[in-house]
């Protein structure tokens, strides 16, 4: 599965991508618990990730340019702390209607289209973020729930 995930994440829409870590996950002898977390918390990491894929504007939570979205960038991004990062990072970059807070170049950021993370946004409040207010912090339990919930991803890719 190594190799086709990579080219899932490279190419494949945001529902090919889901169903394949679903049937996966069907297919391991995992808890109820997480099995119920898994798909709609890769969905929220995905519902913008593939946007900016698309656009060619992916880049990592130190704000670097990444040319292409792989398994391991994904991850970098599963990280619940870095996650909440990328949904103000996305929020301002549509207000500014340019990509902001990233260490794209000037031509890059300003191809940026804006991007819905409505979806994002809705989970990371289901877990206690307050995506009116960058700096208030999330309860320690919501942290280490994703850290669980990416290790089970990371196991099924």
């Amino acid at each position: 599965m190594k190799q086709e995930s990579y080219t899932l994440f490279k190419e494949a829409k945001l529902e090919d991508i889901i169903q394949t870590i679903v049937t996966e996950l069907s297919q391991r002898n995992e808890s109820p618990f997480w099995t119920e977390k898994v798909e709609p918390f890769s969905r929220a990491v995905l519902s913008v990730l593939i946007p900016l894929r698309d656009q060619g504007l992916l880049f990592n939570p130190e704000g670097k340019y990444e040319k292409e979205l792989t398994p391991e960038l994904f991850f970098r991004w599963c990280d619940f702390v870095s996650l909440k990062l990328l949904a103000f990072i996305l929020n301002d970059s549509n207000e500014a209607r340019k990509l902001v807070r990233t260490k794209l170049t000037d031509e890059q950021t300003s191809r940026y289209e804006p991007i819905d993370i409505s979806e994002l946004a809705s989970y990371l409040a289901k877990y206690s973020v307050n995506m009116e207010n960058e700096a208030l912090d999330f309860p320690i339990a919501n942290y280490n729930l994703h850290l669980g919930v990416a290790n089970v991803i990371k196991s099924l890719l």
